[in-house]
């Protein structure tokens, strides 16, 4: 098993933080999930006629995110947090991009409900995964980029595996090494609040839609719960 940590110099920065671990075992990543076509095509439905629309940098859970991201020394107008990327994204565009099923579940989840989501390939993580300050020594390969590796900067909050960082900036942007595909059989979905008090029963509600996409398609699903009060899972 995987376990995930909070750390604890990071769960006395944000005493409020609550992440949802939703775990997905034999994923079937080649099949067909309407549900999630239609998540998104509602989603893009309702942008469209004016009905809804995504959290921008006004809202207090993006705010709470540039917050954080400025007190570990990050500009998040210039790096911004995932949710408020996706956001930013489809308002522009107004659509949502198509990755692969269960990565597009999980971005209409998160846009949906203004959360940071991600997720990690459990068969490429290298022993547990930490949420901790970065020390600088730390290597990161991104997204899409496999022959790029940078060291992120010490004190910037990150995921961390046994062998190297998993996500930069907290939730920024994820690691080339456990990135989600049609072949991944075994995930960790994450989705995130730092305000708890305030937007417990919305991470509550997020989680349950993420399991209700994914159950479909996968042997079994778990939720799990990390906070400063549970700082550790195992998966």
């Amino acid at each position: 098993m995987t376990a995930f940590r909070l750390a604890p110099s990071v769960a006395d920065a944000f005493p409020d933080t609550l992440i949802a671990l939703v775990t997905a075992t034999g994923l079937r990543g080649r099949e067909p999930w309407p549900d999630t076509t239609a998540a998104l095509e509602g989603l893009e439905r309702q942008l469209a006629d004016g009905t809804w629309q995504p959290a921008d940098e006004t809202d207090p859970r993006i705010e709470a995110w540039h917050a954080a991201y400025r007190s570990f020394g990050t500009n998040p107008r210039r790096i911004r947090p995932s949710v408020d990327a996706l956001g930013r994204r489809m308002s522009k565009k107004a659509t949502l991009p198509r990755i692969n099923p269960a990565v597009d579940s999980y971005n209409a989840v998160s846009v949906r409900h203004g959360l940071p989501a991600g997720a990690f390939d459990l068969d490429h993580v290298v022993g547990d995964v930490d949420i901790r300050h970065a020390d600088g020594t730390e290597s990161f390969t991104p997204l899409g980029e496999p022959g790029t590796v940078e060291n992120p900067e010490s004190g910037e909050i990150v995921y961390a595996d046994a062998t190297g960082v998993l996500t930069r900036h907290w939730n920024h942007r994820d690691a080339h090494r456990t990135r989600v595909t049609e072949d991944s059989v075994h995930v960790a979905f994450v989705l995130e609040t730092l305000h708890a008090t305030r937007d417990g029963a919305l991470l509550k509600a997020a989680t349950e839609e993420l399991q209700g996409l994914l159950a479909p398609h996968a042997d079994r699903t778990a939720v799990h719960h990390l906070s400063p009060a549970r700082p550790r899972a195992a998966v």
